[in-house]
């Protein structure tokens, strides 16, 4: 099968940690045929179909150098997206603009009999931090404003809270405010730029020092294990970009109480990979864009998750 990986630029790969390239040399090593580009090579014109301008790659013994292409830019080839067998749509946040638009443009290539994972209106319907609106009874107390005064009346019912921007990655631009309220002011400010940006608040869980869990579930079901990604030092953060470390752990019974209730629901509306971040008891986000964590899961616990994606992948192909 010809596979099209849509991703960030091939060369920015951190081969020991990406899910995407483990994604990749599994499909490899089944003898899939692999294609990459970028969001910024989809095109549409009238008369014709999506067609994205890719290059056709091949992946290389470990070195300086992962992969081979047959093609560089500007000589990438036009491959209409609804002649490949499917799309993997593995981009990273933020959810900007461009990447809405690109989700449209995906979204056009399944009227025309592509296959995409994860299905671009899903993407749309589901942004990160907003879709655990949906599942309240697994939430903390959350908040969502603009309102400088909501998020104050807020801190001063819960007095230790988190804030949040909507389209942040890896722990981008999160703060924590406790008791005595000390900057809250000024966080408020940068954070919903006086009125005109709306921000997630949630009041502060002490289980993050046992870690941010990260249970993937493929097609529905979650794979046995949960990465737990904690703090080091006085960072509140887990999160891998910004330091956190890494502990792969089994499911709790509360894990899968909460995977098993979220997955199928969102399963059955074309979300082949979900990444749900649990602190404690309580889902904090449900990443859909680019969900990683394959490669510390497999390296601690044998587990192959890239196995289990591509079976699945496979599987809805044949469906």
């Amino acid at each position: 099968m010809k596979l099209l990986f849509v991703a960030d630029p091939l060369e920015g790969f951190n081969t020991l940690k990406d899910t995407t390239f483990v994604m990749m040399r599994e499909a490899a090593a089944r003898g899939h045929t692999l294609l990459a580009c970028q969001p910024r090579d989809l095109m549409w014109q009238r008369g014709g179909r999506v067609t994205g301008y890719v290059r056709e790659i091949t992946l290389t013994p470990e070195g300086s150098t992962w992969f081979s292409a047959k093609q560089q830019a500007p000589d990438e080839i036009p491959v209409v997206l609804a002649e490949v067998d499917a799309v993997v749509m593995r981009k990273d946040p933020p959810f900007d603009s461009e990447y809405f638009y690109a989700t449209h443009l995906l979204g056009q290539a399944e009227r025309e009999g592509a296959r995409v994972f994860n299905r671009p209106s899903a993407l749309r319907d589901h942004p990160e931090k907003l879709a655990i609106l949906e599942f309240p009874q697994f939430i903390g107390p959350t908040l969502v404003t603009r309102d400088a005064s909501d998020i104050h009346r807020f801190h001063a019912e819960h007095q230790d809270i988190i804030l949040k921007p909507l389209d942040g990655m890896g722990g981008m631009g999160i703060f924590r405010v406790g008791p005595d309220g000390l900057n809250l002011g000024s966080i408020i400010e940068t954070l919903n730029r006086h009125g005109e940006q709306t921000v997630m608040v949630q009041r502060y869980l002490p289980e993050i020092a046992l870690g941010d869990k990260r249970i993937l579930l493929i097609d529905g079901k979650p794979i046995p294990f949960a990465l737990a990604r904690i703090p080091q030092g006085s960072e509140i953060r887990g999160n891998m970009a910004v330091g956190g470390k890494g502990v792969a752990q089994p499911l709790s019974p509360r894990d899968r109480e909460i995977a098993e209730a979220i997955g199928p629901v969102l399963a059955a509306r074309g979300l082949l990979l979900i990444g749900l971040d649990v602190i404690g008891d309580c889902v904090t986000e449900i990443n859909v864009t680019s969900p990683t964590g394959f490669q510390e899961i497999m390296k601690q616990t044998g587990f192959d998750v890239a196995k289990a994606f591509i079976d699945a992948l496979e599987a809805r192909l044949a469906a």
